[in-house]
């Protein structure tokens, strides 16, 4: 007499756990990741609100002459838009944002070829072994920086820009400007910057760092960072036609720059997100091992000085107010931004750029035709958002306004 109903809860159950099983969509040649589109498919499907997600793309149209923003919420695209010259399959210079890529890079990396690299993040990399190219040393200390160091900005180099910074747990110390990356030649110029303060001394916004831990990627693996992210992260998670900026006028680089300029259509930015917020699996594989993930969202051994972890700005102090002190993400030149938000199951990718960012020559690769309307765009004066005069606040302000917008 009892059967049926117990039968029937079984079957009511079996539906539920295949409802909740993890979401990933195909290829956007295969249709792509599965949207909310009206207002009330956002608010049921994706548990989002409409009506706050506007302001955050109108603070996003703020900072930056084109962009755009896109949201992923519970695995529903459920914010899509564009502005100036970005679009869905244009690939424009993401800038620093693919450091974020570098470094996941190098976690897969540590875990693959754990017995070419046995002391993974602590491995004192100045060797023979993993950068033959360094040698002689130019100055001695360098033989004391690590892999971690490296990847969280605190072996030591001189920061970058006209007035360079440095943090000494939390305190500012500013210096002269040093030489940088050369794109001509882009490994000896990266080896070559000078340093600030010995290795894990201080903090230190240089791209040098994880361009020099690419190269170290290159001798443990065999392959060049571009041929390595391809064949772990884009052919898995099914991405569009990428690549790196590696076209500068009259000549190309000869490696691909672990500093940035990936440029990736802004839905397979998303996937590469949504890898992370999915510690590290993509369906039923493994990409990225998720211990390394957590390592970036916490703050780190080797970067006790800022929030700076691995490649990725990570809020575990609380210092963005608004949002969730898991959130991590990466930013670049010209407003770019990919966020993760585990405890929200949430993912944002905020585009930006100038027009030389949209630039095809820059890849080599096919885009659609750009739209011009705001090529001569200049900031609102007084605004604080855009590039150059209070960027960060954009970043943090959409951050935040989109994780207000999840509906409880």
């Amino acid at each position: 007499m009892h059967l049926l109903p117990i039968v029937s809860l079984i079957a009511f159950s079996s539906t539920l756990l295949k409802s909740a099983e993890p979401y990933f969509p195909p290829p956007d040649s295969e249709g792509g990741w599965r949207t909310a589109q009206s207002a009330q498919e956002v608010r049921d499907l994706a548990g989002m609100d409409l009506r706050k997600l506007e302001p955050a793309y109108e603070i996003a149209q703020r900072s930056s002459g084109n962009g755009g923003l896109l949201v992923v919420h519970n695995g529903y695209l459920c914010f899509e838009r564009y502005f100036g010259r970005a679009s869905r399959n244009a690939n424009p210079d993401m800038a620093s944002t693919g450091k974020a890529f570098t470094s996941i890079a190098c976690g897969i990396m540590l875990s693959e070829f754990k017995d070419r690299i046995p002391e993974g993040l602590d491995t004192r990399v100045f060797t023979e072994k993993y950068l033959p190219e360094a040698f002689p040393l130019n100055d001695p200390r360098k033989a004391n920086i690590s892999l971690g160091q490296l990847l969280c900005m605190s072996g030591g180099y001189w920061g970058e820009g006209g007035q360079p910074s440095g943090y000494v747990m939390g305190k500012v110390e500013q210096f002269a400007a040093a030489p940088g990356q050369n794109y001509r030649d882009i490994d000896k110029s990266s080896l070559d910057v000078p340093l600030w303060k010995d290795p894990g001394a201080g903090y230190s916004y240089s791209s040098a760092s994880p361009h020099i831990a690419s190269i170290v990627l290159r001798h443990v693996t065999g392959m060049e960072l571009q041929d390595y992210i391809m064949e772990r992260m884009a052919k898995p998670q099914g991405w569009g036609a990428w690549g790196y900026c590696l076209n500068r006028g009259d000549f190309v680089m000869a490696h691909a720059n672990g500093a940035g300029s990936t440029a990736l259509h802004a839905t397979d930015a998303l996937r590469f997100a949504y890898c992370l917020l999915r510690d590290g699996k993509w369906k039923d594989r493994q990409i990225v091992p998720a211990d390394y993930i957590k390592k970036c969202q916490i703050t780190s051994p080797y970067n006790p000085h800022t929030p700076y972890s691995l490649q990725f700005e990570h809020n575990a102090d609380g210092h963005i107010a608004g949002a969730p002190k898991d959130a991590f993400f990466k930013s670049g030149a010209g407003g770019f931004c990919l966020y993760i938000v585990p405890s929200l199951d949430l993912v944002i990718y905020k585009l930006g750029g100038n027009n030389d960012q949209y630039n095809p020559a820059l890849t080599g690769l096919p885009q659609p035709e750009p739209s011009h309307d705001r090529d001569d765009w200049k900031p609102i004066p007084g605004t604080g958002f855009h590039e150059g005069s209070l960027g960060g606040q954009a970043l943090w302000r959409v951050l935040e306004m989109v994780c207000s917008a999840v509906r409880e």
